[in-house]
């Protein structure tokens, strides 16, 4: 038969008696070493703020005060791990929070304290002769004491992060509400004015213009842009927006591109920030070209490189109707002849040339031009030569190449 055998812990062997003494008088000095311990921490770090508590007293004395006494109090159980006060020490997290620091400050802190916590801990424990073994020990227990004052403020310290991280949310989507909505009628100058004043709320500078560009989705579970701070993202709705403070500076595109990587989508032209929804307005007529397959998609497309699309495309009932009438001269030609006159018709037009200019730009021979300006001057009359009329050809024989409809040589 095997007999298990439990270690016994050299704290565990100290008498009762010593256990008590060593307690008490630690106990006892515990507010005076808190004292001394703060005075320490303001002479390490002077830039400390002192916050005080409804009494007046400082937070962090009352803090490490009872951090000290809760340690000690438990030392008659054991050293297994007496429970963190939670109160106290997560607020300290959600001081660096609101004061705009990170943990390693208040980490570095903690780490003084307790130390010279340990040291009058060790010399109370030679006063009432706890062994050497034990205060090893006792040591132990205290750095593992000091992780869950960590633990607690680091939870703390995430609470309150996300607390303001969800109120900035709210606030920006706000201000993306306001500078994206139609505001007819507005004065623009109220109109900037109302803008900063939100603006301010999140700490974003109103920029001189901005450009908003509309993404879509490469998947449900894509993660967001890599965009910069002072970018405004909106990933809430299902076509994502993007407001982008000053697009024509130096670097911003490149810096855009590849924040962008993986994501499609179109970016509106500059504009003020009162104006932002006319920026938004040609994003997303960019955008639904590009879902039709009329724009080059997999990228993020600026709308000033395409305007010619973006003009003559959308108002499909409007360029329908006028190419109806406009082309009706053709109406007798099969399909094949009729892109072939189409075109030529449109090279003609573009270059202002004779046949070998529009050849050239059709890569066929300038006779066979020659044959087809004939059909076509036979087919529109004198009407060819109006300069109205050969701006409105053009048009519409533009939009049709855009939309691939002119194939034929």
């Amino acid at each position: 038969m095997v007999t298990a055998v439990t270690s016994r812990s050299a704290w565990q062997d100290v008498p009762r008696a010593r256990v008590a003494r060593f307690t008490e008088r630690a106990l006892a000095e515990a507010p005076v070493l808190a004292q001394d311990i703060l005075r320490a921490i303001r002479r390490e770090y002077p830039g400390l703020p002192l916050v005080v508590d409804g009494s007046g007293e400082p937070m962090a004395l009352v803090g490490i005060r009872r951090a000290i006494e809760h340690f000690v109090e438990h030392l008659s159980t054991g050293l297994d791990g007496p429970h963190v006060p939670p109160r106290v020490f997560q607020e300290f997290g959600r001081g660096e929070v609101l004061q705009g620091r990170s943990l390693d400050a208040l980490q570095a802190v903690y780490r003084l304290g307790i130390r010279l916590a340990w040291r009058r801990l060790a010399q109370i424990g030679t006063q009432v002769e706890i062994p050497p073994p034990a205060m090893y020990e006792l040591a132990d227990a205290g750095f593992r004491y000091l992780d869950g004052l960590v633990a607690e403020s680091v939870r703390g310290y995430a609470e309150a992060a996300a607390r303001q991280a969800g109120e900035r949310l709210r606030l920006q989507r706000r201000l993306l509400d306001l500078m994206l909505s139609e505001r007819h009628g507005h004065p623009a100058g109220a109109a900037r004015e109302e803008l900063a004043d939100r603006a301010a709320r999140i700490g974003w500078a109103l920029p001189r213009t901005v450009a908003v560009a509309v993404l879509l989705r490469p998947g449900r579970s894509a993660v967001p842009p890599a965009v910069g701070e002072d970018v405004l993202l909106d990933m809430e709705c299902e076509q994502p927006r993007v407001v982008v403070p000053e697009p024509e500076a130096a670097g911003r595109a490149e810096l855009l591109r590849r924040a962008m990587a993986g994501w499609a989508g179109a970016m509106g032209p500059p504009v003020p920030p009162e104006q932002a929804a006319k920026s938004l307005h040609w994003a997303r007529a960019a955008v639904a070209l590009m879902e039709r397959g009329l724009l080059p998609g997999g990228q993020l497309l600026d709308c000033t490189e395409h305007m010619e699309a973006l003009v003559l495309l959308p108002p499909e009932e409007l360029i329908d109707d006028l190419t109806r009438r406009l082309l009706a001269p053709l109406d007798d030609c099969g399909p094949a002849h009729r892109r072939r006159l189409a075109e030529t018709l449109l090279a003609w037009l573009e270059t202002r040339g004779g046949a070998p200019e529009v050849a050239a730009r059709l890569g066929v021979h300038p006779q066979t031009v020659r044959y087809r300006l004939r059909q076509i001057r036979e087919r529109w009359g004198d009407g060819i030569d109006e300069p109205d009329r050969r701006f409105e050809l053009e048009m519409v024989l533009r939009t049709l190449r855009l939309r691939g409809e002119l194939t034929g040589r």
